[in-house]
């Protein structure tokens, strides 16, 4: 029987990962904690400690446009990517390895200001880059940033360990991110002064790896992940994972009242805003049912970070459910950003 003979665009980004199952031998190496599948792989160190290992890419045109950002909050953004990741695992980031494709008429000062962002961005957290790779891009500028980070091997959150019963929280508020976008994608750079935060939170993610590291010391989550393709489809990962199902009520979702004015000033749906459109870096995660609420305000209050409680794990056979505004119950659609599939909820540039 010959291969399949389809598109890439027909599967999606998350069955293409899946597939790699079937082509990539099985990791034979008791240092390999985590592999394929999660926000990072986990590399045993020692007994006490592990590296954390991620790599993001962003392809102008696709992930950014240039018209909407500045070279240095380019550099930010697409360092706090990578960031995001080592919150969702409870870790510290440590060091980078950064890739350019550069086109030829890029002004050098762009390219100063590029690395400038990146650089200022890692100083938050005492990291640095060590090396990397340039070479031209005939076209558009990509960006591919390797991050690694460092934690105490006991202390790692996976997206693996959600249990039927377990809360389901989140940190700040959902969609700002999206409502910024569709901001620039309405108005360009003359939107409404008001909403200059919301296109903040776009252009410029603030990663949650301080808290990230806190609830992972404290061995409070069960499961984590951040949300970078939208909540439902982040929350998604996390049920298949586990081969569980979840109920979020719409109405304990943290967003603000202007989300709200953005969906209906830019005409985009505040569903999609607060559950698709994707890019929070927000850190969703699961505690226990054992566990009071008030540890995890404890930690909320010290890092002075909002946190949610919007719902529960509960068997796979009892669906993936969303109480909407309207106290209505009805499927949760998973569908959010893809980087492949032709169609979706999301703009085409993220």
């Amino acid at each position: 029987m010959g291969k399949e003979t389809g598109f890439i665009s027909e599967i999606g980004e998350f069955e293409l990962i899946d597939r790699l199952k079937n082509i990539l031998p099985g990791i034979d190496n008791s240092d390999v904690l985590v592999g394929i599948g999660d926000d990072t792989a986990v590399i045993k160190v020692n007994e006490e400690e592990s590296w954390l290992v991620t790599c993001d890419i962003q392809i102008e045109d696709r992930h950014f446009r240039q018209k909407h950002t500045t070279f240095y909050q380019l550099g930010k953004r697409a360092m706090a990517v990578n960031l995001s990741d080592i919150a969702a695992m409870g870790g510290d980031p440590c060091f980078a390895l950064v890739s350019l494709g550069l086109p030829p008429d890029l002004r050098l000062t762009n390219y100063d200001a590029l690395f400038e962002g990146m650089r200022d961005q890692l100083a938050e957290y005492n990291a640095n880059i060590i090396g990397g790779n340039l070479a031209k891009s005939e076209e558009k500028l990509i960006i591919d940033i390797t991050l690694i980070g460092k934690i105490k091997t006991k202390n790692v959150v996976q997206r693996k360990g959600a249990n039927i019963g377990d809360q389901i929280f989140v940190t700040g508020v959902l969609g700002e991110s999206g409502a910024g976008l569709a901001l620039l994608e309405k108005f360009g750079d003359q939107f409404p002064n008001k909403y200059q935060h919301l296109v903040d939170r776009h252009l410029a993610p603030r990663p949650q790896v301080a808290i990230g590291k806190q609830l992972a010391s404290q061995n409070l989550v069960s499961a984590m992940i951040d949300l970078s393709d939208g909540l439902a489809s982040d929350l998604n990962h996390i049920c298949k994972m586990n081969q569980v199902g979840a109920h979020i009520n719409f109405k304990a979702l943290p967003f603000s009242r202007d989300v709200e004015e953005v969906s209906q000033i830019c005409g985009v749906n505040l569903e999609h805003l607060v559950l698709h459109s994707g890019e929070d870096y927000q850190l969703l995660f699961t505690v226990n049912e054992s566990i009071p609420e008030s540890e995890i305000d404890t930690i909320a209050k010290k890092e002075n970070v909002p946190v949610t409680a919007i719902g529960t794990i509960g068997p796979l056979s009892s669906g993936y459910i969303l109480t909407d505004l309207q106290g209505n119950l009805k499927n949760l659609n998973p569908s959010g950003w893809d980087h492949f599939k032709k169609s979706g909820n999301k703009s085409e540039v993220k």
